[in-house]
């Protein structure tokens, strides 16, 4: 998910603090002297205000929260400091990215109690336990629903229809190389075509004039004609739930989303948070995953980073299940796939497309 998440990012990070934020205030402690955590996170997570002051009253337990990057970036970071860390704990891995992270030896392994709560599906891929699933959701061609009709023509509602010449000079993708949803997105690619047949896939994208930006925000906001931008691009790679964001922070405000989701073209993200290797806290840390996965963070989650919640347990508001889609049956590779090929799969995207 998130990670990288949506529309809301944008909006409520201009009134937060740019690069960090301590949103504890309690200084009681039932664990011994005050702890200040350093949650790591990417520069689209933006909890409600305030949300970690219920952590405190009940730990004593401080948290500052320090945004940089998209979760690309965050990844790359942590493992150049694995074992010596910038913080306590991480928001922000998604499966797309594990294998980088466990390859680093970035996170010190815990089982929350939490995970009762959790699908087998989320779990599968962390038998070991190293990060915590916190939320879910779908990377998923979206498309602006004024655009097709004004044009009169069918949204592509397939990988397969992206390639067709009614599509061609309409797509917006962001870079696997630099962007967790783009590499999420050739994951899909993959997972549709095989080890053996991608690769023409993308070679058909490139005849057709997909455009290839370095992240989601300047695809989705600059390139992509269905948001806020003023781009000529009907296509863009983005969430299952960018419609609902459109929505809930439209201005003026709308009743119908403006733009749509192609559910045949979903990959599966899962986001993790995790124990970061080497900090001075690791007690204390266990205790904020467990509240990461608890109901009252959780319960957060869908209307400030437009994910789904992983604790079976949370609710999901109706502005949220009115115009976010949840596919049935997401395309999905396992983690140790992607560890085993994801670099040479990256050199093979770079040596068709940016040829």
């Amino acid at each position: 998910m998130k990670r990288i998440s949506i529309i809301a990012a944008t909006l409520i990070l201009a009134s937060c603090s740019a690069s960090t934020t301590d949103t504890s205030s309690s200084t009681s402690s039932t664990s011994g002297d005050s702890v200040t955590l350093t949650l790591l996170a990417h520069e689209s997570f933006t909890p409600t205000e305030g949300i970690f002051a219920a952590f405190t009253e009940q730990t004593g337990i401080k948290v500052e929260i320090v945004r940089s990057g998209d979760a690309g970036e965050l990844v790359t970071k942590a493992a150049l400091t694995a074992g010596n860390p910038e913080g306590d704990v991480l928001w922000g891995v998604d499966n797309t990215l594990l294998s980088r992270a466990l390859e680093a030896d970035v996170f010190v392994a815990y089982e929350t109690a939490n995970t009762q709560f959790m699908s087998e599906s989320v779990l599968a891929d962390i038998p070991g336990h190293e990060v915590t699933p916190v939320d879910t959701g779908d990377v998923c061609i979206n498309y602006d629903i004024a655009w097709f009709a004004e044009q009169k023509i069918t949204p592509p509602l397939t990988l397969d229809a992206l390639t067709n010449k009614n599509y061609a000079n309409r797509l917006v993708v962001p870079s696997p190389l630099t962007s967790s949803p783009g590499l999420a997105f050739l994951m899909a690619t993959i997972a549709e075509y095989g080890e053996d047949g991608w690769q023409e896939y993308w070679q058909s994208l490139r005849d057709n004039g997909v455009l290839v930006v370095d992240g989601w925000t300047e695809a989705y906001y600059t390139e992509f004609s269905g948001s806020s931008g003023k781009g000529d691009r009907p296509l863009v790679v983005s969430y299952s739930s960018s419609p609902p964001a459109e929505v809930l922070f439209a201005d003026p405000p709308i009743t119908d989303a403006v733009t749509a989701v192609a559910s045949l073209t979903c990959f599966e993200q899962i986001e993790y948070a995790g124990i970061l290797r080497g900090s001075k806290h690791v007690e204390e840390a266990k205790l904020l995953i467990d509240y990461l996965t608890d109901l009252a963070f959780q319960n957060d989650l869908p209307l400030t980073q437009f994910v789904f919640p992983v604790h079976s347990g949370a609710t999901l508001p109706d502005a949220f299940t009115q115009f976010a889609l949840r596919p049935e049956n997401p395309l999905r590779l396992a983690a140790d796939v992607i560890a085993k090929n994801r670099t040479a799969w990256l050199d093979e995207w770079t040596s068709i497309v940016l040829k």
